[in-house]
């Protein structure tokens, strides 16, 4: 498992926010918040948002096979029941090869570290995959 420093530092002020958009009521509807992660590196904030946010259900995801299995580490470690294996994305490809999520169906789609880091075609890919994939009100979060 991979534990970057600036993913420990910051991991408590962006679950401040994320709550403000993932506490019980803040969407409509039944069941479980449906929360994407692109771009979820190491794994460390997918696994502490999950278990600080019972009511989500986290998809990390990344392009990086090491990025997967340091994911996967964490998901093992820590037991987070609703933290679900993480599966290969590339942001700058279509929204259709988003590991079968469908238009409409995300309540949150968070990306941290990734627009200032990545190449211009993947801030790109998030914002129209974002437009098809949200359900109306669901909220894109960036952060960094």
């Amino acid at each position: 498992m991979q534990a970057p420093a600036a993913a420990e530092r910051n991991k408590g002020p962006i679950l401040a926010v994320l709550r403000e958009y993932a506490e019980p009521g803040a969407h409509a509807g039944p069941g479980a918040l449906q929360v994407l992660e692109v771009g979820a590196g190491a794994g460390l904030h997918a696994a502490y948002f999950a278990r600080a946010l019972p009511q989500c259900r986290w998809q990390p995801s990344d392009i990086d096979p090491r990025a997967l299995r340091s994911i996967a580490a964490y998901a093992e470690a820590m037991q987070v029941p609703n933290l679900l294996p993480p599966i290969l994305l590339d942001v700058s490809k279509g929204w259709e090869t988003w590991g079968g999520t469908q238009p409409a169906t995300l309540d949150l789609l968070v990306s941290i570290n990734l627009m200032h880091i990545a190449e211009l075609q993947c801030t790109e890919g998030l914002f129209k995959g974002a437009g098809v994939l949200l359900k109306p009100g669901g909220v894109l979060f960036t952060y960094g």
